[in-house]
């Protein structure tokens, strides 16, 4: 055998190692949450380190008791579910709606000190949240806007719009400018083209963008917890998963469950989205 021969050999049993490797010990720890949250408790008891559950020991009665509202016993996961959607998409919505026209200046339009501007968007993450925390809140306090999800999402928003317009800056900076002389030749404006000409092209970056901003609204712990703590009815879903982790009479079967509901939006939301984050919808545009 050759040494080239031995070498693509070897490197491609050797990518295939890694990728099951990396494929386990990203999968296993879901998988496992996922099989003890359709444990009942009593089978996790006797046999807590199994990795594998019978069919008569299969039970959905913990995502029923997680789901069902609190007045009929449960954990009122359902509701944390709605408020997480709203502040979630709200945040997305707002938060591409300001980015968008300050992408597209950034990337676009000339002026002066227009590169330090760029740079200076991200350097609100030198700050940690910490910081920002207690001032955010004695604003929004006196604004009556510290326990409404109204407030919550705003402070995702401004937490959001700095890195939103430098990754969408990065991608219209790609999208060639003869494609917008040509829509000026053709009539359009400057509103007009961004909306009918870049913002299609754009898809794949909006996307990917919002995403990122849904999955940060969706999982953001300490400013829910600063804004919500007095108000369980505002109660986010990662609120919810930290009230069953300090609870001592909380099964970690329904904690588990909590995970799995708290997860699987974000999982399934990335899997629909991902055609659109993949495809380059540029290519062929150019038909100078």
């Amino acid at each position: 055998m050759t040494r080239a021969r031995f070498e693509e050999t070897f490197f491609g049993v050797l990518r295939w190692v890694v990728i099951a490797f990396l494929a386990v010990i990203t999968l296993l720890p879901f998988y496992y949450m996922l099989l003890l949250s359709l444990k009942p408790i009593d089978a996790l008891l006797l046999d807590p380190g199994s990795l594998w559950i019978s069919a008569k020991d299969l039970t959905l009665t913990t995502y029923r008791d997680v789901l069902r509202s609190t007045d009929a016993g449960g954990q009122g996961f359902l509701k944390f579910l709605l408020n997480s959607a709203l502040v979630s998409l709200g945040t997305v919505a707002l938060t591409l709606l300001a980015a968008v026209p300050g992408a597209y200046a950034i990337s676009r339009l000339k002026f002066f000190g227009h590169r330090q501007v760029s740079a200076l968007f991200l350097a609100v993450y030198l700050f940690p949240a910490t910081l920002l925390a207690v001032p955010l809140f004695v604003i929004f306090a006196k604004l009556h806007l510290s326990s409404s999800l109204t407030g919550l999402a705003i402070v995702y928003v401004a937490q959001t719009v700095p890195v939103s317009i430098y990754m969408l800056k990065n991608y219209l900076v790609t999208i060639p400018s003869s494609i917008e002389e040509a829509a000026a030749l053709d009539g359009a404006g400057r509103l007009q083209t961004v909306r009918k000409v870049i913002l299609p092209l754009a898809l794949p970056s909006l996307m990917a963008t919002g995403l990122y901003v849904f999955m940060i609204a969706w999982n953001e712990f300490l400013f829910a917890l600063l804004f919500l703590a007095a108000d369980p009815g505002e109660w986010t879903v990662s609120l919810g998963l930290a009230q069953l982790s300090n609870g001592v009479e909380v099964p970690k079967t329904v904690l588990m469950a909590g995970s799995v509901v708290l997860t699987i939006p974000v999982v399934l939301l990335f899997f629909a989205a991902e055609r659109l984050l993949t495809e380059g919808l540029t290519s062929g545009a150019d038909k100078s």
